[in-house]
């Protein structure tokens, strides 16, 4: 029986995949929770899409509290979400910002509860803002407002009276770009180096989730990477 157990939310993405991967080489028990399953996890609850919030969430609720039962979590890694631009101009404003808070403010919200209800007392919520949402954001104003409402509720989990266990601490990390597949196909001419690796971020995410070097809760972390080396530096 592994030790220790994490949820993944968003683990069959880019990112999700290789946290799913990283925490199960080091022994851990990994469920993925995502639109489809993804077959390295030890189980995997699968969201229904709705047009309802409150739909989704009580679906994916239920269906991680029956998974789970009496048993608790160390480390909810939220890293659901996803990209479109367009100003306030655009065809494609409604449709791409209604995409933007189902994928980045829906995903976090359900988690943050998810946390309360199931994670151990001194674990750890990560949450994936972006760095340019901590200015505006003219050419892509969805993505710029769902990612600055979840640094917003970032720092209100760390809050007094926000629900979360004792001692469980809630971070959320400002990535400028993720070295993904998909970014590489659009992005071909960009700078490789200026990208963050995702074994970075796994890695990160398992030294946070064991107590190392693990910001305090509420706090922005910004994911800097020029030259191929990456650091994680608190927003002021």
């Amino acid at each position: 029986m592994a030790a220790n157990r994490v949820l993944v939310y968003g683990g069959r993405g880019a990112l999700g995949s290789k946290c799913v991967q990283y925490f199960k080489s080091k022994g851990w028990w990994v469920a993925c929770i995502d639109m489809a399953a993804n077959e390295e996890a030890n189980e995997c609850v699968v969201v229904q899409l709705t047009e309802s919030f409150a739909e989704q969430a009580g679906q994916v609720t239920a269906d991680v509290s029956q998974l789970l039962g009496d048993q608790k979590v160390d480390a909810i890694l939220c890293v659901a979400g996803g990209w479109a631009g367009g100003n306030c101009s655009s065809k494609d404003l409604y449709k791409n910002s209604d995409l933007m808070w189902k994928q980045s403010v829906w995903t976090s919200t359900i988690s943050s509860h998810l946390a309360a209800l199931h994670l151990k007392p001194g674990g750890l919520l990560t949450l994936t803002g972006a760095k340019a949402a901590l200015s505006g954001t003219g050419g892509m104003v969805g993505y710029g407002m769902a990612k600055a409402a979840v640094h917003q509720l970032c720092q209100s989990l760390a809050g007094k009276n926000s629900g979360m266990p004792a001692g469980a601490a809630a971070v959320a990390i400002l990535p400028v770009t993720l070295d993904t597949p998909m970014n590489r196909k659009f992005m071909p001419d960009a700078d490789f180096g200026s990208w963050t690796p995702l074994e970075y971020v796994a890695e990160t995410f398992f030294h946070w989730a064991t107590g190392v070097d693990r910001p305090p809760s509420g706090s922005l972390m910004n994911l800097l990477t020029s030259g191929g080396q990456t650091q994680a530096v608190a927003s002021q």
